[in-house]
């Protein structure tokens, strides 16, 4: 593959043909479709229809919509990137989800259902009091979305672009983002779910088949390690070895001392960084909050995890393929050699499934891999539009305009959606210069230098009744300064070339971002809980339905209205039940419903969505299968 060394812009591909530009329509014609049909079947200009789909999604659209969401253009392109630079490690950032996916269904989700919440902040104001906690985490969020989210995607899906069809960078951004805001801005949450579910399936049955033929092309499974290792480039930096693939690539577990991904940071710092992403998210906690009951968002977790064990063979094990195929473009050491292949001086991995697809995917088919980074691009961007426009209008603007009504509301939260856009594209062009040219890598670094703080303190929000307002905004300060010196270190002092003298601060150097992000995750716990016991504890209100210990088993665990009423006081005729033990209420509120119905009014009638008993045990079941099966191949693989 030829390039512009100075623009890194790529020839049109030849092989483009009538068939796929056929296949492509079709996709756009079908999406708008079913986004139409979406949109119409909830009330899109209430808050609740727009922001949560009217709470009253099934599970199987949840579930696919959770794994859409995670599963973007930017996985796409930085999983199989990160998978042909380091081999197959970089798949448990995948297999860990199985887990805090579970505990966002089982722990979380019942908590937020009880403190009656729509966003993530508001929960944080309502458990601790007060609105400084609330309006910086709003402002956080929306930064995470568009350094580590919206950018990443759209740089993805155009590279992508750009490689099939030599199409400009920034063309195929803008023309990314034209087709992505339609039904997102009018639609809703619905559009998003529904359309997530359709591009779900689209992004497995173009991924099943493109892995199919790669690993044919290899010669099957049983020749994926011998050849990787043997996959060198032609040009390499004399006197080095960073040209060579790390032997140990086809081990899950790699060195804790390794320098790519050691097996104690994918143990403690990822799990820190996966408790934020699926547990305390706005992306991703509102698509469980739009569920029927209780059950429904149990199952679409379940349903999510089991999707989520499939991009190691799917996605990363082909981005080695890609490397053996085509060591020269994909494994570039060498930065003349890169510029000139993939226009970064920096590493060309990125581009390894792309160059798949062109090089290997026949006509007809290669239209359908077009559609399928289309749809994990779209499905990814549509969620964060919504959930971005859910945070600034609900947790910022809610603040400024007190007296605002619903029409502004929605209004306001439309608009949004545009800035956003306009700030992603903007940072484009520091992403392509960043972290060895690893697109999955960057997204993970910045992460753990911005997200361990909220982790922990939702974690002590959920479990400690004693966690107050002071110690957790004073944690959440001191936690962000911390991590903000080490991402500003991280920036002026990137990975040094191939062959060049490593030079950085002992903290970048020695301190692997996966093992900063469990230290400033358990630093920031000890600042919360010192401070919280220093000073007053909460107020009762603080913590009555707002922790896991404190959720009234009597309440029916399902959506509420996105307005609740307060709950009746204990001593209310209608407010009594009878006693439980405390084993027996963990049972209830983890693998079954409540035993005695409330009878508290609400101005939607919760009593026919009181979660199934027997389809409450079904989840569980399913749940411990699932972690079986998890085990089994993290032992496999290990």
């Amino acid at each position: 593959m030829e390039g512009n060394s100075s623009s890194g812009a790529f020839p049109p591909s030849p092989r483009f043909t009538v068939a796929d530009v056929t296949v492509v329509v079709a996709y756009f014609v079908l999406n708008l479709a079913v986004g139409i049909w979406a949109s119409c079947r909830v009330n899109r200009n209430t808050l609740s229809g727009y922001f949560l789909a009217g709470k009253n999604i099934a599970w199987w659209p949840i579930g696919a919509s959770l794994f859409a969401s995670s599963e973007g253009s930017g996985l796409f392109i930085g999983l199989a990137g990160t998978g042909a630079a380091g081999g197959i490690a970089v798949a448990g950032f995948e297999w860990n989800a199985t887990y805090v996916l579970l505990a966002l269904a089982w722990v979380y989700v019942p908590v937020y259902i009880s403190s009656g919440i729509v966003t993530m902040p508001e929960y944080l104001q309502r458990r601790f009091g007060g609105e400084r906690i609330r309006v910086y985490l709003s402002v956080l969020s929306l930064l995470l979305s568009v350094f580590t989210k919206i950018s990443t995607d759209l740089y993805s899906g155009a590279l992508f672009v750009q490689v099939c069809l030599g199409w400009n960078l920034y063309l195929s951004t803008v023309l990314m983002l034209a087709v992505t805001a339609v039904y997102t801005i009018a639609g809703g949450l619905a559009a998003v779910i529904y359309t997530d579910a359709l591009q779900t399936c689209v992004m497995i049955v173009g991924a099943v088949i493109l892995a199919v033929m790669a690993f044919d092309k290899i010669g099957g499974y049983r020749n994926l390690e011998e050849a990787y290792l043997n996959a060198v480039p032609s040009t390499i930096i004399p006197n080095t070895s960073c040209h060579r693939p790390r032997p140990d690539a086809l081990h899950l577990f790699q060195e804790p001392g390794s320098d790519d991904l050691p097996w104690t940071g994918m143990t403690f710092g990822l799990s820190v960084l996966a408790t934020w992403y699926w547990c305390t998210d706005q992306v991703i906690v509102q698509r469980s909050l739009s569920a029927r009951d209780l059950n429904h968002a149990k199952a679409g977790s379940i349903l999510a995890s089991c999707l989520k064990m499939l991009p190691m063979i799917v996605i990363i094990m082909p981005g080695m393929i890609s490397r053996i195929l085509y060591p020269d473009a994909v494994g570039c050491v060498d930065p003349d050699e890169c510029a000139r292949v993939c226009g970064a001086t920096v590493g060309c991995s990125n581009i390894a499934y792309p160059k798949l697809v062109i090089e290997l995917m026949p006509s007809g088919l290669r239209g359908l891999m077009i559609v399928v980074m289309m749809a994990a691009l779209m499905s990814s961007l549509t969620s964060i539009f919504n959930s971005s426009s859910t945070l600034f209008t609900m947790d910022i603007w809610r603040r400024i305009r007190r007296e605002a009504n619903e029409k502004e509301l929605l209004l306001v939260g439309r608009t949004v959606t545009v800035v956003l856009v306009v700030v992603s594209v903007v940072w484009i062009p520091i992403l392509q210069s960043s972290s060895s040219g690893q697109l999955y890598i960057y997204i993970q670094s910045v992460t753990s230098y911005l997200a361990p703080p909220v982790t922990a303190v939702f974690l002590l929000a959920v479990f400690w009744k004693r966690a107050n307002e002071q110690g957790a905004f004073w944690g959440l300060m001191m936690g962000l300064a911390v991590g903000l010196i080490r991402m500003s270190l991280d920036f002026t002092h990137p990975k040094p070339r191939c062959g060049t003298l490593d030079d950085r601060p002992s903290l970048v150097k020695d301190v692997h971002y996966l093992h900063f992000a469990a230290i400033l995750c358990l630093l920031t716990a000890a600042i919360v809980v010192a401070i919280s016991l220093l000073s007053r504890p909460p107020a009762k209100s603080q913590v009555e339905s707002m922790t896991w210990w404190t959720l009234r088993p009597e309440r029916p665990l399902s959506s509420p209205p996105l307005s609740v009423p307060k709950p009746l006081p204990e001593n209310s005729p209608s407010g009594t039940a009878k006693e439980e033990s405390p084993e027996r209420q963990t049972w209830n509120g983890a693998c079954g419903p409540p035993t005695v119905k409330s009878e508290i009014p609400t101005t939607e009638a919760l009593g026919d969505r009181v979660p199934s008993p027997f389809w409450a045990r079904v989840c569980c079941l399913n749940a411990i299968l699932l972690m079986c099966v998890n085990v089994f191949f993290y032992a496999y693989f290990a």
